[in-house]
């Protein structure tokens, strides 16, 4: 039976808990793209891209990544009308323990708004479904027909959405930690990896607009993974996986 574990309230709450920004009214159609690199303190070596078409209320998106540890990485679009939509920095690491975990980089980046899951629920609740995520050490996979909230579109149109793929190796005492999000977990699982700001195509640009070309343009960014896709592990796997890194 597949699960999904919750994520804490900071870094999952529900987008009908987001001020509204825009409601009834989404942004004008297009796609934005993220380029995908190591977060700071957490020694990931990986990269990656990430482009989301935006029509209406419903996106479709597009994931490549490798360099990454072995293992499901969870993936999603983050956003918080108050949080700075950026990648986290240096300062964002408070308790000096050499590592930058999911809720000190929620400042940067905000809650989870879109779960960028391979099948099934796409909602924050599906933000630990591990089952439903790319595997590493490479991931690439595409998906659309996901609907969004209208102020959910309008931040990503707006440059203030942020793509985070989580799930590192850690060493040495880092190894031990536990997850922030669930203590079940090992740290490695859940801390963030590579994050990306999404930027909007300019306007007549060759990646904007959804139409008859976005799947084309997407099908592209897939084709720059080079691998496979590989199955994603479930839950047990997932911890123990980590928890021998």
């Amino acid at each position: 039976m597949r699960r999904s574990m919750r994520l804490a309230p900071l870094v999952l709450a529900l987008p009908l808990a987001l001020p509204f920004i825009g409601v009834g009214t989404a942004y004008a159609d297009g796609s934005a793209s993220a380029n995908l690199t190591p977060v700071v303190v957490n020694g990931s070596t990986g990269s990656g891209t990430a482009m989301v078409t935006v029509t209406g209320n419903t996106i479709e998106f597009t994931l490549a990544a490798s360099g990454l540890a072995a293992g499901p990485h969870a993936a999603h679009i983050h956003f918080g009308a108050s949080a700075r939509h950026e990648c986290p920095a240096l300062s964002d690491e408070k308790d000096s323990d050499g590592r930058l975990s999911t809720t000190e980089g929620a400042p940067a980046y905000g809650a989870v708004v879109v779960s960028l899951t391979k099948t099934g629920d796409t909602s924050p609740t599906s933000g630990l479904a591990v089952d439903r995520f790319g595997s590493g050490p490479s991931i690439q996979y595409m998906r659309g027909g996901v609907t969004v909230a209208p102020e959910i579109a309008t931040a990503i149109q707006k440059g203030q959405a942020v793509v985070v793929v989580h799930g590192v190796s850690y060493t040495g005492a880092r190894a031990q930690a536990k997850s922030d999000l669930n203590p079940a977990l090992p740290a490695s699982a859940t801390d963030p990896a590579i994050c990306g700001v999404l930027s909007a195509s300019p306007s007549g640009g060759a990646a904007t607009g959804a139409g008859g070309t976005a799947p084309t343009q997407n099908e592209g960014l897939l084709a720059l993974g080079g691998v496979g896709l590989l199955a994603a592990a479930g839950t047990g796997a997932f911890a123990a996986r980590r928890a021998r890194s």
